[in-house]
């Protein structure tokens, strides 16, 4: 039996790319846990133009292992694969659409389709404004389906000061859904009394 855990992070070409960092950030520095990462063709595009060219080679440097977009062999396909579940940050409507009909046409597709086929956590940061019609269904059938649909939405209320402080809450969030730790990565809110401990 082995004490590693690995996390998938799958990344489409929604806008959120430092939300994809700051996620793969927080995982890698979790003990034993090994990141396997997935990025869409868009999400390269995108992530050059909102955090510069370097920052997907970061990205990558980040994980144990990085999976080709086409590489639907990869270990990541299957579910004989152990994972303790999968985050697609940001999740562009595309994959979201992919992933509600069971279109497994790329890795970060699959990848998803086998978590939910295999009753692991799926956490899908949703990334689009305003919906249509379209976009709440696909968001009511993978939550059928058993994902965690979580739009990427700033808790106002914690008065963040900073676009990182927007950052790190939502990427904490979303990680404490796969629950890794005892302790959640967020800070709790204890109340207005009480404020964040």
């Amino acid at each position: 039996m082995t004490d590693i855990r690995r996390v998938v992070l799958g990344v489409s070409g929604a806008s959120g790319a430092a939300l994809a960092l700051r996620i793969g950030e927080r995982l890698a520095a979790l003990s034993g846990v090994e990141l396997h990462l997935v990025v869409t063709r868009s999400a390269l595009r995108t992530f050059g133009h909102e955090l510069g060219a370097d920052a997907i080679g970061r990205l990558v440097g980040l994980a144990a292992r990085y999976h080709k977009i086409d590489d639907v062999g990869a270990s990541i396909a299957s579910g004989s694969f152990r994972t303790e579940g999968m985050i697609v940050a940001p999740c562009s409507m595309k994959s979201l659409a992919g992933i509600a009909t069971g279109l497994a046409d790329n890795l970060l597709v699959r990848a998803a389709d086998v978590h939910l086929k295999e009753r692991r956590r799926l956490v899908l940061l949703a990334r689009e404004t305003p919906l249509h019609l379209g976009h709440l269904r696909n968001m009511t059938a993978v939550t059928e389906m058993g994902a965690i649909v979580m739009p990427p939405v700033p808790a106002f209320y914690r008065r963040p000061l900073t676009v990182d402080d927007v950052v790190d809450h939502i990427a904490a969030r979303a990680i404490d859904l796969l629950q890794l730790t005892d302790q959640p990565l967020a800070v709790e809110w204890q109340g207005e009394q009480g404020g964040f401990q």
